[in-house]
C-alpha cells in the first residue's frame, strides 16, 4: 500500500524542485514549453481583452523572441534586438505611410520600401543582422504594401512592444540561466576525467570501444560549453576572454588525458610504472583530488577559493608548489603528459577561483573586486 505524502509535504517538494537550478537543468525543455505557452496566452489575453486591433503581432513577437531561446541572458539580447529593430521599422514605416498621404504616389512608395529593404538586406549580414533583419520585417508590419494607415501602424507598432514586454516578463518566471548549464556540463566533464584519470594511472584495464564513447560523449560536451559561453559572460558580467581560458585548459586536458590512455592501451605496463603504481604517488592523488572538487564546486556551488591541493599545504618551505614544473631532468614523453596534465589541472582550479565570484551565483556578492 503506497503512503500518502502530507500536502505540505508534497507542496515543499514541489517548490524545492521548481526553485532548485538543477531541477530547472534537467527539466528545461519541459519548462521552456511551459513558460512559451503561458506568454502565447497571456499575449492572446492582453490583445483580445482589451480589444488592440491587430493583437496577432504581439503573439508573433512573442514566439519570435522566445521561442527558440531558453536562456536569460539570449533572450534579453533577443528582446532588445527585437525593440530596436522594432523601433527603427516603425519608425520608417510611418514615414513611408506620412508620404504616401502626402503625396500620394503608390509607385514612389514601392520603390522607397525597396530600398530600404536593400539597406537592411546589406547590413542583415553584419554583426546587427537580426536588427537590420527586424527593422525590414516591421516596416512591412506597419506600412504593408501601402495600403495600411497611420494609425493602423501605429497600433502594429504598440502590439510588437507588448509582445515584448511579455517576452521579458515571462523569461523572469523560472528563469533558466546558460551559466548553470554551463557549470553542470563542466562539472560533469571534470568528473568523467578523474574517473579516467583514476583508471589509466592505477592500470585498470580499458576497453577500446568504451575508451572512444567516454571521449566521444566529453567531446560533446566541450561544444555544448563553447556555444554557452557568450550567454554566460552577459549573465554574469564575466569578460568572454576568462572563459576562453577555462575552454582552452578543458580542451587541454581532454587532449592530454587522450594521449595517456592511447600510451596505457599501447604499452599498459610502462605507464603504471610511470605513474608508481598511482595510488601511491602524492601528484596522482593530488590530479584526481583537484579535478573532484572543481567538480563538487561548480555542481553544488561549494566554495573553491578555501581548498588547496593536499600536496602544497603539506608541502615544506621552499618546496616546489604542487602545480609548478620542478627542476628536474628530461622525462619520457608519458612522464611529460602526466607533469604537463597535473599542472594544468591546478591552473584550471586557480582560474576558476578567481573567477568564482562570477559564475558561483549561490555564492555571489553584492559587489566585486
Amino acid at each position: 500500500m503506497a503512503l500518502l505524502i502530507h500536502p505540505r509535504v508534497l507542496a515543499a517538494r514541489v517548490a524545492r524542485a521548481a526553485t532548485s537550478p538543477y531541477y530547472r537543468y534537467r527539466y528545461a525543455p519541459a519548462l521552456h514549453a511551459v513558460r512559451v505557452g503561458l506568454a502565447m496566452l497571456a499575449s492572446i489575453l492582453v490583445t483580445t481583452g482589451i480589444d488592440i486591433p491587430n493583437g496577432i503581432w504581439a503573439s508573433v513577437t512573442v514566439l519570435t523572441v522566445i521561442g527558440g531561446l531558453q536562456h536569460h541572458g539570449n533572450i534579453r539580447k533577443r528582446a532588445l534586438e527585437r525593440a530596436l529593430g522594432t523601433v527603427l521599422g516603425a519608425l520608417v514605416g510611418l514615414l513611408l505611410l506620412f508620404q504616401l498621404h502626402v503625396i500620394g504616389s503608390m509607385p514612389l512608395t514601392f520603390v522607397l520600401m525597396s530600398i530600404a529593404a536593400g539597406v537592411c538586406g546589406y547590413f542583415a549580414i553584419g554583426r546587427a543582422g537580426y536588427v537590420a533583419l527586424l527593422t525590414a520585417i516591421t516596416i512591412c508590419i506597419v506600412a504593408g504594401h501601402g495600403d495600411s494607415t497611420i494609425d493602423m501602424g501605429l497600433w502594429r507598432t504598440l502590439n510588437v512592444l507588448i509582445g515584448i514586454v511579455l517576452a521579458l516578463a515571462f523569461s523572469f518566471a523560472l528563469p533558466l540561466y546558460a551559466t548553470y548549464s554551463w557549470r553542470y556540463l563542466l562539472a560533469r566533464n571534470l568528473r568523467d576525467c578523474a574517473q579516467l584519470y583514476t583508471r589509466i594511472v592505477t592500470g585498470a584495464p580499458i576497453d577500446e570501444g568504451e575508451q572512444l564513447a567516454t571521449f566521444a560523449a566529453l567531446g560533446q560536451r566541450l561544444v555544448k560549453l563553447r556555444a554557452l559561453m557568450p550567454s554566460v559572460a552577459k549573465e554574469i558580467d564575466l569578460p568572454l576572454k576568462d572563459l576562453e581560458s577555462i575552454q582552452h585548459l578543458h580542451r587541454s586536458l581532454l587532449s592530454a588525458l587522450e594521449m595517456m590512455s592511447a600510451a596505457a592501451q599501447a604499452e599498459p605496463h610502462d605507464v603504471v610504472s610511470t605513474f608508481a603504481t598511482g595510488k601511491r604517488d602524492a601528484h596522482v592523488r593530488t590530479a584526481r583530488a583537484t579535478l573532484i572538487v572543481m567538480a563538487r564546486s561548480l555542481r553544488f556551488g561549494s566554495n573553491i577559493g578555501v581548498w588547496r591541493p593536499a600536496a602544497e599545504a603539506a608541502a615544506p618551505a621552499g618546496a616546489v608548489p604542487a602545480g609548478a614544473v620542478p627542476a628536474v631532468a628530461p622525462s619520457s614523453g608519458p612522464q611529460w603528459v602526466a607533469r604537463r596534465f597535473a599542472e594544468q589541472v591546478d591552473t584550471l582550479r586557480m582560474l576558476l577561483a578567481q573567477t568564482e565570484a562570477y559564475w558561483n551565483i549561490e555564492r555571489r556578492q553584492p559587489a566585486r573586486p
